[in-house]
């Protein structure tokens, strides 16, 4: 305490002590007996984190048992003597079927020579892949052991922006590795490593590490609501989890056909803006465009007459603002089935049909 807080000054003699004497003894009652706030607020802080520590705890307990280390082994070219060489990496999934499928992370298994599943209680199995989708970077792979505790599946459209989130799997081989935190942000888009966008990303700040690819993004409630798929390695915080609805559209279609069946009209493009006064106009949707820059022999497009230096602004009805909408749409109609392909030739608005092949 500094001499200008003190209640009195060196003049005030005995009555300025007794003064401090008996204001201290009111200060020491007051501790004694506690203030009402902190008496108020300190049960509340106990019981805000044990209700939290709950819900982690009880999140975890209810998925542990469906989430699984994958070991893979890849071919990694030649020797000099011309043997197969073989490299080894992981990550982690979840079974999502008693039956023993169980999703992951398409990097995580494409071009797998051997695959290896451990489960939580040490049991280790071989799996053989279903079929994977580098584009939404997401696998399905089935080990031959029934009755296995199967996750819950939830609704990653119902999340909002601050909900907690637990990610486990197995960071650097420490299985059962469990972080929490919140849901940073919604509808993010990440750049798969086929090149296509992925839509409908989550963000978050529940830290991720290799290994943690393709394990489980769950609620409070145990629910998976996210694929861990990458984090940003300069930055701290910012990880991405594909939504849980799009992993169950791209599982059904790996156990039904093996692969992800996308259209495909054979052109290079760019993202461009569309001229102004064309824009306004023809009354177009966006100001942006995917320009033709080349377009394949005997492919769809050329068939279709579609030239270099169009600007392709919308399919089926679809707006088109650039190479990633393009990809988009022609992932949603359907193959060998004529559609309708708005450009802008020069200063002209024309409408081609085109029958979309299957992408190799």
């Amino acid at each position: 305490m500094n001499q200008e807080s003190l209640p009195f000054s060196a003049a005030s003699g005995s009555n300025g002590l007794s003064r401090l004497a008996s204001d201290g003894a009111s200060w020491g009652d007051e501790s004694s007996q506690g203030s009402p706030v902190a008496s108020q607020s300190a049960p509340n802080d106990d019981s805000l984190l044990d209700s939290y520590s709950t819900a982690v705890t009880g999140a975890v307990e209810r998925m542990s048992p469906s989430v699984v280390n994958i070991e893979v082994h890849q071919t990694a070219g030649r020797t000099r003597s011309g043997e197969p060489r073989e490299r080894q990496g992981g990550g982690s999934g979840f079974v999502f079927t008693p039956d023993g499928l169980i999703l992951t992370n398409s990097h995580v298994v494409h071009d797998a020579v051997r695959i290896a599943v451990t489960l939580t209680d040490g049991r280790r199995m071989p799996a053989t892949l279903i079929g994977d989708d580098p584009a939404s970077d997401l696998a399905v792979i089935r080990v031959n052991e029934p009755g296995l505790s199967a996750a819950a599946l939830g609704d990653s459209q119902r999340l909002r922006v601050g909900q907690i989130v637990i990610a486990i799997g197995a960071p650097y081989g420490f299985q059962s590795t469990v972080t929490a935190g919140v849901v940073s942000a919604l509808g993010r888009s990440l750049r798969s490593y086929s090149g296509r966008l992925i839509d409908d990303v989550i963000q978050t700040d529940a830290s991720l590490n290799p290994g943690n690819s393709g394990g489980p993004l769950v609620d409070s409630a145990g629910r998976v609501v996210g694929v861990n798929t990458a984090t940003i390695l300069p930055a701290q915080g910012i990880c991405f989890a594909i939504g849980i609805n799009t992993a169950k559209f791209v599982a059904s279609r790996l156990l039904r056909d093996g692969r992800i069946r996308r259209s495909y009209i054979g052109v290079s493009a760019q993202t461009v803006p569309v001229h102004r006064r064309v824009v306004r106009f023809y009354d177009l949707p966006k100001e942006m465009g995917a320009i033709v820059v080349g377009v394949e022999e005997n492919s769809p497009a050329k068939r279709a007459g579609l030239r270099e230096g169009d600007i392709i602004v919308a399919l089926e009805g679809q707006p088109v603002s650039g190479v990633d909408d393009l990809h988009r749409v022609l992932t949603d109609v359907r193959v060998g089935v004529s559609c309708k392909l708005t450009i802008v030739r020069w200063t002209e608005k024309l409408e081609l049909k085109v029958i979309p092949e299957e992408s190799k």
